[in-house]
């Protein structure tokens, strides 16, 4: 049986912003229908960080899709070895008959399936005239997620934020020219987020530290960092304030900066708005008004990736893309 091997460069050489969009609305749609599973992950706690296991099925016109991808999250991996902070693989199966259809890269498809989703909720929680993005956090993550907004909104100025300004400057040195989009260096939280339409974490933080009195009225918030129990970005104060939607409401109790606001007694389940899919398909209605704030918990779930990579995967058919290989011969 032969196996499609794909690295990150075929990954990414595969999938537009656009791609990534649509994939993800496929994912989220199918999981409101029923039509999809995502369970809680496995978490799997390291010395220096993390490793998670999320395994999903999804069915579409096209098939039984299952994936499995395993991820390990060490923060301190680019400083002290000049690697990843993110590494993995994920194995694509054939729901019917089992066959291992692909093994896959998962730096790429994690990054960009993430983005994916905070674009999918900011189309449906954000003002759409928004043009002010305030990016906190330039690490690997960060240019998925403005490239993903970028497609969906007419941005025209975005605030860059980091603890460390070199990696901020180093985002807005590699930036390619754009007409129309000013990339600009923040040199504190609140000069960024006080710009803010939208604003994205998406940092390795272990406290909260985005505050109520950094977020203006009408901003909407993709939270994607607390992608494991030990990780928070957002002050219960603020997110008990805002309309809250979560990508998925039990894991985001797990592991998201919702699971730190009921911790601390701020929030319950009852508090939260909706999970993206009921937006999705329309059975809860998303902003309210101008003014509110809206934020989106987003932890990662395993719908995402398998409807991600089933997209990869059918694409590098198409295109002659990847390395056969026998497996399971």
């Amino acid at each position: 049986m032969t196996t499609l091997v794909l690295t990150r460069r075929d990954v990414a050489a595969l999938m537009a912003p656009a791609d990534w969009f649509d994939a993800a609305t496929l994912g989220f749609a199918a999981l409101g229908r029923g039509q999809a599973a995502s369970p809680q992950p496995l978490h799997l706690p390291l010395p220096e960080g993390g490793a998670h296991a999320k395994a999903g099925r999804l069915d579409d016109s096209s098939g039984c899709w299952v994936a499995l991808k395993f991820n390990l999250n060490l923060p301190g991996n680019a400083q002290a070895r000049g690697l990843p902070t993110i590494q993995g693989a994920l194995i694509l199966c054939d729901g019917r008959t089992g066959r291992v259809l692909a093994l896959i890269d998962s730096i790429e498809l994690t990054l960009r399936r993430t983005a994916a989703a905070t674009a999918l909720a900011a189309r449906q929680l954000a003002r759409p005239e928004s043009r002010t993005l305030a990016l906190c956090g330039c690490g690997a993550q960060a240019r998925p997620q403005l490239e993903a907004l970028l497609d969906r909104f007419a941005l025209s100025t975005v605030w860059l934020w980091d603890r460390d300004r070199e990696r901020s400057r180093a985002l807005c040195d590699a930036w390619p020219a754009r007409t129309g989009l000013a990339l600009r260096l923040a040199a504190t939280l609140e000069e960024a987020t006080a710009q803010g339409d939208l604003i994205v974490t998406c940092t390795t933080a272990d406290s909260a530290f985005l505050q109520p009195d950094h977020v203006r009225p009408g901003t909407f918030v993709a939270a994607v960092g607390a992608d494991s129990p030990a990780k928070s970005e957002i002050a219960p104060a603020l997110l008990c304030r805002a309309r809250l939607v979560t990508d998925s409401l039990s894991q985001c109790l797990e592991m998201g900066d919702l699971h730190h606001a009921v911790a601390a007694g701020a929030m319950t389940p009852a508090d939260v708005h909706a999970e993206l899919a009921d937006l999705v398909l329309g059975r809860r209605p998303g902003r309210r008004s101008a003014d509110e704030i809206c934020i989106f918990d987003s932890t990662g779930v395993a719908v995402q990736d398998v409807a991600a990579a089933a997209r990869v995967y059918q694409r590098a058919l198409e295109r002659g893309i990847g390395t056969p290989v026998e497996f399971g011969a």
